[in-house]
Order: C-alpha cells, then sequence, then structure tokens
C-alpha cells in the first residue's frame, strides 16, 4: 500500500535529438616517433618535516583550541544550571503564593 511506484519503462523527459551521421574518414599512416626518456619521479605526496619549533607551535595551537572549547562548554553548563537554578526559584515562590491564597 505505501510502496513507491516505479516506471517500469520510463519516457524520455527532454527533448530527443536525432543521432549524428558520422561520415568516413581517409586513414593518414605516420611513422612513429620515439618515446621520451623516462624522468626521475617524483614522489607523489611531498613529506613534511617538522622543526623543533612547529611542533612547539602545533602543540600551543592545540593547547589553546583545547582551552577554548573547555571554557565554551564550562560556561554553556554554568549557564544551564543558573536557568535550573532560576526556575527552580520561581516554582517555589509561586507555589507558597498559592497555597498562602488558599489559606486565607
Amino acid at each position: 500500500m505505501l510502496r513507491p511506484k516505479i516506471p517500469t519503462m520510463p519516457t524520455p523527459t527532454g527533448l530527443v535529438s536525432p543521432p549524428a551521421v558520422i561520415e568516413p574518414t581517409t586513414v593518414v599512416q605516420h611513422h612513429p616517433t620515439p618515446a621520451p626518456a623516462p624522468a626521475a619521479q617524483t614522489p607523489s605526496r611531498p613529506t613534511v618535516q617538522l622543526t623543533p619549533g612547529t611542533f612547539l607551535a602545533l602543540v600551543g595551537g592545540g593547547t589553546a583550541v583545547v582551552l577554548v572549547v573547555g571554557a565554551v562548554l564550562v560556561s554553556m553548563l554554568l549557564a544551564v544550571a543558573v536557568t535550573g537554578a532560576s526556575v527552580a526559584v520561581c516554582a517555589l515562590v509561586i507555589r507558597s503564593l498559592i497555597t498562602s491564597q488558599h489559606r486565607r
């Protein structure tokens, strides 16, 4: 019931052009030329050499990224905690006001 219906023989949706006529051409023979000498192969991937300065820069950059992401996550957790505490205080105040009205 909910299965999609797939056409068994789809019809073309765009404009259909007739096939192009191919005319025969003459074959011209050329003398084979010698292949060029193979050049020295270069490595497919360049190698990256880490000097002590670049290594320290990478470690420093990674440490900075971890500290920034950690600070953002901690601040988001703190925002959720403060929001939850304020909602709880508001609920207690509203409950207290409602119960004090019923006693009178």
